[in-house]
């Protein structure tokens, strides 16, 4: 029984490693990596930051589509001729649109991506609040009161059922 749970253990773990391992893998072919580590340093750190525009979901460090591709080895151009980080970023920008950073810089364009987490949160927050919110049984307050007659009257009614239940 023991020796089950640990073999159970230890093939969680592998799978575990294995799918964290997996999320670390880069594209990156040996041909476009950068003899001078410094610059291929700051390749890797911009190239993590752009979003590969056919996969969407990747940067383009990690995609395997040919344009990813292409800008991995326009951004290692651009910094072999001497361009900043940021220069680098501004000419991907301006070619692409703002689509293609990972994170959007907080902007008017970019506000309702920015906040519309929170607004859906909100909106749930709100649903459920309405849908599990005790629902209040008693006669509203608007209600118009009873006179003596018509109290009675109800009494009575409410009596005879009282009587025929029993």
């Amino acid at each position: 029984m023991a020796r089950t749970r640990t073999r159970y253990a230890l093939l969680a773990a592998f799978a575990i490693g294995a799918a964290v391992s997996a999320g670390q893998a880069h594209a990156v072919t040996p041909q476009e990596i950068l003899p001078d580590k410094a610059l291929e340093h700051r390749a890797r750190e911009i190239s993590g930051g752009l979003r590969c525009l056919v996969c969407q979901n990747q940067s383009i460090d990690d995609s395997d589509a040919p344009l990813a591709h292409d800008l991995r080895v326009l951004v290692r151009e651009r910094l072999t001729a001497g361009d900043s980080d940021q220069q680098v970023r501004d000419f991907i920008v301006a070619r692409y649109g703002e689509f293609v950073l990972l994170k959007p810089p907080f902007s008017a364009e970019t506000l309702l991506l920015w906040f519309m987490p929170l607004i859906a949160m909100l909106a749930a927050a709100g649903i459920l609040w309405t849908s599990f919110r005790p629902r209040d049984a008693a006669v509203p307050s608007s209600a118009p009161d009873l006179s003596a007659e018509e109290r009675a009257a109800l009494d009575t009614l409410m009596s005879d059922d009282d009587t025929k239940k029993s």
